[in-house]
């Protein structure tokens, strides 16, 4: 079983230390230390592990260290920063591990991006040797790269002229439109197994800055506390990320806020979410007093978790049912009180975390169904799942035992998807008019016809088919092929403006999953397979 839980006591990979308001991620792989055996991570190369720890780490410096305004990503080993995914890891791990292990570490450098754009971090990248494929592309998410200039040193995307694939983690797409790299140079650049020196990569616009070994150090921590200067990330105490109070068994994944039941049999994995108590903090002093045990941040916590878990090791429960369950009350009340003190620095990152949790969900390759039944408590931060999901079910009944949702202001913007956009204004494909109307009815709590009618809900069956209707959309969607429902879900849950992010989980990995399927890639005689071994690989050289 793959476990996406650690801590930097238990760390293999990464030496993360501090120096006032700045931090120092420094990349030191163990060989030895792969998350699966067959294959030794020299030269820095990293796997899914390595990358485990590093999302951990961003999390540490996130919540514990807010008097961080920097990071330093750089490198523990002499002439060598990274040289990118470990071919031998790809070259064995099969189709669906590899694109899970390239979805996480996308969200991951994401992540470091998201960070910058909202928390006031900023990361600085000290190439300090080689740098190739995938950890060029980690450079490439930090907002500024110092390369250094010993005449030997290169950086390289060397992945279509040695592997036969292309760059896995937005290295293709951050060259375009975050660098701005000119199209023939990044033609040229990307089929260059070789790489650039110092010089033309700075002249390419592949790096910020290039100091020669004597003055590279300075030079980069210099940069690295100008850079902190001007964070608005306060001198405080930081919040402690304590062990996820998890519990795992042959039924599900299990924490105080969170569930996930399987049915292997049904193809299913209900994931239900409870909302917060009726008496949750909402002073300032009283939010962060609870930490990691405020309900937002519990909750996001292990919804993450549990998202990686199912991914990771559960790759047949092709469908997660989505139900919440609580106070819909008490959710609006959280809600109120988390963006009214969305200025403090622990309920900015808490947001963010839950931003994040939520863009995850958006781009996990599972059918999602949102069940509003009896108790359930769609509201809010909450409604953002069955925002996210592909088809929402509400029972339509009479009474005070009748389901109710609700809509806050946290639907309008603190959560945006990739593309941009609250769930909201993507699933009415940016007109205005539905949402005006929904926003009319905010803090109201709604029922099925309600939701029916504003667009908030798919399918509204009555009590004598409720059962029955749930039942024939799950088999329906299990008779279905995966792998064009996966196809299906990713074009259809984004809608309107192109972003950065929006083409490398689609544009990107869609060209990638095919590319890793073709024998030019992984065939017997395709150039991942043979990479190392001295052969030379045969291409099919039909063009389509």
């Amino acid at each position: 079983m793959i476990d996406f839980e650690t801590h930097p006591d238990r760390y293999r990979h990464w030496r993360l230390s501090f120096d006032g308001n700045v931090a120092t991620l420094a990349l030191d792989v163990a060989e030895d230390g792969g998350i699966a055996p067959g294959y030794k991570l020299k030269l820095n190369s990293y796997d899914l592990g390595v990358d485990i720890e590093l999302n951990d780490a961003l999390n540490r410096i996130r919540f514990e260290h807010p008097e961080v305004g920097a990071v330093i990503v750089t490198s523990a080993k002499e002439r060598m920063f990274c040289a990118g995914a470990n071919i031998y890891m790809l070259g064995q791990s099969s189709h669906a591990a590899k694109v899970n292990f390239c979805k996480f570490t996308n969200e991951t450098r994401n992540g470091i991006e998201d960070s910058s754009r909202h928390s006031g971090l900023k990361f600085v990248a000290a190439l300090n040797g080689a740098c190739a494929g995938g950890g060029y592309e980690l450079a490439l998410a930090c907002d500024e790269i110092f390369m250094v200039d010993d005449r030997s040193t290169t950086v390289s995307l060397p992945e279509v002229p040695l592997l036969g694939v292309l760059p896995g983690t937005g290295g293709l797409t951050r060259l375009i439109d975050k660098r701005k790299v000119r199209r023939d140079l990044a033609d040229a650049f990307c089929t260059m197994a070789e790489g650039l020196r110092a010089d033309r990569a700075k002249d390419w616009n592949l790096i910020d800055h290039a100091a020669p070994p004597a003055r590279f150090g300075d030079a980069v921590h210099h940069r690295a506390r100008a850079l902190a200067a001007h964070s608005d990330r306060p001198a405080a105490t930081g919040v402690t990320l304590p062990p996820l109070e998890r519990r795992i068994d042959d039924e599900g994944y299990h924490y105080r806020w969170v569930d996930a039941a399987f049915d292997r049999a049904a193809g299913t994995a209900t994931l239900t979410v409870t909302g917060p108590d009726e008496h949750g903090p909402s002073a300032l002093d009283d939010i962060v007093a609870s930490g990691a045990q405020w309900w937002p941040l519990a909750t996001a916590r292990a919804l993450d978790d549990a998202i990686l878990m199912l991914r990771a090791n559960e790759p047949e429960l092709g469908t997660i049912l989505l139900k919440t369950r609580g106070s819909i009350e008490a959710m609006l009340a959280t809600d109120a009180a988390m963006l009214a003190q969305g200025g403090h620095w622990f309920v900015r990152e808490t947001v963010g975390s839950l931003r994040r949790v939520l863009s995850r969900l958006d781009v996990t390759s599972r059918s999602l169904f949102a069940i509003v039944e009896p108790g359930s408590c769609f509201a809010g931060t909450l409604l953002e799942l069955l925002l996210a999901a592909d088809r929402a079910y509400m029972l339509a009944a009479e009474g005070d035992a009748a389901p109710r949702l609700a809509v806050s202001a946290a639907n309008f913007g603190p959560f945006p998807m990739a593309n941009g956009l609250p769930r909201l204004d993507n699933r009415f494909g940016g007109a205005r008019e539905p949402v005006v109307r929904i926003a009319r009815r905010m803090g109201e709590e709604l029922d099925a016809a309600a939701a029916l009618e504003l667009g908030l809900v798919t399918f509204a069956p009555d009590e004598l088919d409720w059962e029955e209707e749930l039942r024939l959309a799950i088999e329906e969607r299990a008779s279905l092929s995966p792998d064009a429902l996966s196809g299906l879900e990713a074009n259809l849950r984004f809608a309107l403006p192109e972003t950065m992010e929006t083409r490398i989980f689609a544009r990107l990995s869609a060209w990638q999953n095919w590319i890793f399927g073709r024998p030019n890639a992984v065939g017997e005689r395709g150039a991942l397979k043979l990479f190392g071994s001295g052969t030379r690989p045969r291409f099919d050289r039909e063009r389509v």
